[in-house]
Formats: C-alpha cells, structure tokens, sequence
C-alpha cells in the first residue's frame, strides 16, 4: 500500500521532489535493517523509476546506487544502458556489475560506453581484452592511459596488432616497459610505414631513397632492441620475425657480427627444429663442418653458409678476448670481400651498408648526449 501510494504521487511530482523521492528510495533499499518484503517494495519503486522522463531523476538513481554492490541488479542494467551521462556513473564506478555484465556490455554498447568501461579501476583482464577485440583506437588509449589495469601479453600484442597505425596508441604503446618484444617490432614497421608514407618526406629525399633509409633504419632497430629482449622473450620474437619474412640472411648475419648469439641460437631453432640445447653447443663449441651443416639445415644455402661459419668463429675469438663486436664485421668484411659469389657479395654489401647505418645512429646518439 505504502509503495502504491508512492507511486501515485510520483505521477504529479516535480521533477526535483521526484529526483529527491529517487535518493530517498535507493538509500531505504541498501539499509540493512529493512524487511525482505520491505526490500522487495523498494525494488518495485526503483525499477518504475526507470520509466521516469526526467534524466534528473534516472541521474539521482544512479548516482544513489553505483558506490554499492549491493544495489539491484535489474536497475544497475537498465542505468547502464541509459544515456552517456547517467550510464557513465554506473559503468565507471558499479561494483554490482560482474565481469560477465562489463562483457556484454562492450559486445553491445556504444564507443562511448566502452571507453567508460575502460576508464573503471581495477578492471579485470578479461574485460581489458574484451574491449580491445571490438573497441576502435579511441576506447583503446582510454584503457591504456588507466593506471589500475595490467595488461597481460596477449592483450597487448592484440593493441599492436589492431591498432598499431594509430600514432597515439603506438606512441602509448612503445613508452611501456612490459611491451613484449615481437609488438614493439610491429610498431616500429608501422612507424616505418609512416615515414614512407608521409609526402613532405618524399619531397625532401625522394621516394625510393626514403624506402631504402626507412628500410635499413628498421633493420638497425631491429637487431638493437633484440639485445635488450630478456631470453624468455626470445622465441617469440623469432617467431613473430619468421612469420614477417625478417629472418633474412642479411639480417641474421647483422645480428651474428653485432654480438646477438643467443638470438641467432634460437633463430636456429626455429628454422632448423633441433633442439635448443644442441644448437648452442655447435653455436658455442662447435667444429667448422658442424657449424656450416647447422645453418644449412637452418635454410641457409651452401654458397653463403661459410661466410657464417667464419663470423661465428670469428665472434668466438672475438669473445675470448673481449674485443668489440665491431671487429668481428670488419673482419668478416676484409676476408670475403673479394670472394667473387655474386650472393656472398650481395650478402656482405648489406652488411656493410647495415653497419654504417648502426655506426651513425651510434654518432648520433653520442651527439645528442654531449649536448
């Protein structure tokens, strides 16, 4: 009787006696020392609230119920899916939502309601990548700017995957320390893909002389970030490389001559399918044949497989006597550069040009340092 009789005077209220009424309701329903019949009757109120025209009463209703997590589920759920402005009350801040309420509601809501999801604190894994697999690069850099949400790997090789065009997440992306190695990869290519692409670039330098620059500057980066990826890492930056076309002979033998062994041990792996183990003793101990027949097996053909048999017994001794692994190209260089093969002098050409190219951004960086 009390809530029917509630409910007529709703009908002739103001809206500012209804949005009080609102507060008052949702405030009698989360006491605890109320009856179930009790709280039964409020529910009723609260959901026929729902229906208000006024969006100030359906905001003191939000606003009433989101700090608890024992507010009713029904009107959580239908304040969720009310306008922006009252939703975001509820889908920021309601711990009545579960974590299967958030996945739905990303599944079937707007961009404006997933990004406040991925604005809530403590937001869940599960409910993170959810919004990564349907949300557009806007809900994205909300979710990667939330203090509270850790990102598991996946999750983050998901973002580089989906939205590693956009320069702001990249930009959000590459500044983060957990970033596992084969998405900082695929970013650094979008970033090169953006060079290529940008007309002022190609204005100044000229289009094909801008590939070749943005091309090698990548190959660089590449063979320097491999030697900051913990070995955990390592095989899955193989694999993301192999599944890229990156694991070129170019490319291997600049990794081998600038000292990155325990890449190309697993690079190995990959390519040939022996055991870990058994490549890093060849790698590391190995006699010439076993060597040449290791990156043979690898793919590698049998014209170009000495020149990897000497760098590697060069960074061998190298190795023994801690000199620099810039001698180990150099040398490499002095011995087969009049070989006469075509591919050894193709091979060692890329080398050469990829060492320079490591030897200026090297200048570079002492420049700016000095500065």
């Amino acid at each position: 009787m009390i809530v029917q009789a509630f409910l007529r005077w709703v009908e002739g209220a103001k809206t500012s006696d209804r949005a009080r009424a609102a507060r008052a309701l949702a405030r009698a329903f989360l006491m605890e020392r109320i009856t179930s019949r009790e709280r039964d009757a409020a529910a009723m109120a609260l959901n026929y609230l729902l229906d208000d025209p006024s969006p100030v009463v359906r905001l003191a209703l939000a606003e009433s119920l989101c700090a608890s997590a024992a507010a009713p589920r029904t009107v959580v759920l239908s304040l969720a899916e009310d306008q922006p402005e009252i939703a975001a009350t509820i889908l920021i801040n309601s711990p009545a939502l579960t974590d299967d309420d958030l996945v739905d509601l990303i599944g079937r809501g707007s961009a404006t309601n997933r990004a406040l999801i991925a604005a809530r604190p403590k937001l869940s894994r599960g409910v993170a990548a959810a919004i990564v697999e349907v949300g557009e690069a806007v809900e994205v850099a909300v979710l990667l700017d939330n203090p509270d949400v850790k990102l598991g790997r996946g999750t983050l090789e998901r973002i580089a995957q989906r939205h590693g065009h956009d320069c702001g997440v990249r930009t959000v992306l590459l500044e983060r320390d957990d970033l596992p190695a084969n998405a900082r990869h695929s970013l650094m290519q979008h970033v090169g893909r953006a060079l290529v692409g940008f007309g002022l670039v190609q204005a100044l330098v000229g289009e094909q002389r801008v590939e070749r620059i943005v091309h090698e500057a990548k190959e660089v980066a590449t063979v320097a970030m491999i030697g900051a990826v913990e070995a955990g890492e390592l095989p899955a930056l193989v694999e993301h490389l192999r599944r890229e076309g990156r694991l070129t002979p170019a490319f291997l033998m600049h990794a081998l001559c600038s000292g990155k062994v325990d890449f190309i041990a697993a690079a190995l792996v990959s390519l040939s399918g022996l055991e870990e183990r058994r490549v890093r003793a060849i790698v590391a101990g190995g006699r010439a044949h076993a060597i040449r027949a290791l990156y043979e097996s690898a793919g590698l053909s049998r014209e170009i497989s000495p020149v990897f048999v000497e760098a590697t017994l060069i960074w061998r001794g190298a190795h023994a006597v801690a000199s620099g692994v810039h001698d180990v190209a150099e040398e490499l260089l002095g011995r087969f550069r009049h070989a006469g093969t075509p591919a050894i002098g193709e091979l060692l050409a890329m080398v050469e040009k990829l060492r320079i190219a490591e030897e200026r951004q090297a200048a570079r960086a002492s420049a700016t340092l000095a500065a």
